[in-house]
């Protein structure tokens, strides 16, 4: 018992820490990144039908993902725009992207089907997981070609409990990506896939612990 408080204290500092914690406010597009997470389409959806936004890009292909399952072989964008349609989002306020396979691929395909199809976005909510908040902007910052629309960073108002007691979200599984993406937070800006981001001492102290516990399935394997 002592051991599962202490995780879920651990836990719990890296899953606020890995949110941005952005206020909402109007943009000329909703982009919704694709994973496994169900939560980030029913999210976009209620964000446009709540009038942030007059369109919805969902971006991802299943292809070769690596957290994805039970989308039966469908790109991520397209069960995320049936998500979105089956809330009552209209069919022609919603693009997909339904060739990027990671999360820099996300970034360059959008701006380009951004650009090819000369949307003006000036400003745009980006709709991902909680624990992918932080990540994805480091990524959009240094990957999105300038000039850059304004990004705020959104997810739907989970918390880490919720989250992780619902069996399509296992603990270990939720666990072992997050810390994974928090080592790639500090890793990724000397490769030029990410800008840098400050991380607190608790933060990456909790980190070092959740990786003594075992939650080490997802680390960058050549810095295990």
């Amino acid at each position: 018992m002592e051991q599962q408080q202490s995780l879920d204290i651990y836990a719990k500092i890296v899953w606020d820490y890995l949110q941005m914690h952005q206020p909402l406010q109007k943009a000329d597009a909703i982009i919704g990144f694709g994973s496994h997470d169900k939560h980030t389409a029913e999210w976009a959806a209620k964000l446009y039908l709540d009038g942030y936004a007059p369109l919805i890009i969902f971006c991802g292909n299943e292809g070769v993902g690596k957290d994805v399952s039970g989308f039966d072989g469908q790109p991520e964008a397209a069960i995320y725009k049936g998500i979105a349609i089956a809330a009552g989002v209209p069919e022609k306020a919603i693009i997909t992207e339904n060739k990027s396979t990671n999360s820099s691929e996300n970034v360059r395909f959008v701006a380009q089907l951004i650009a090819e199809r000369n949307l003006q976005i000036k400003t745009a909510l980006i709709a991902h997981k909680p624990y992918m908040e932080r990540r994805a902007y480091a990524t959009i910052k240094a990957q999105w070609p300038q000039p850059q629309p304004k990004i705020i960073m959104t997810s739907a108002p989970i918390s880490y409990e919720e989250y992780v007691s619902d069996s399509n979200y296992s603990r270990e599984f939720t666990l072992n990506t997050m810390v994974g993406d928090l080592q790639r937070i500090k890793e990724y800006p000397k490769l030029g896939y990410q800008i840098e981001q400050d991380i607190p001492s608790e933060v990456w102290e909790a980190f070092s612990n959740l990786v003594g516990l075992g939650f080490d399935k997802h680390l960058i394997e050549s810095q295990l």
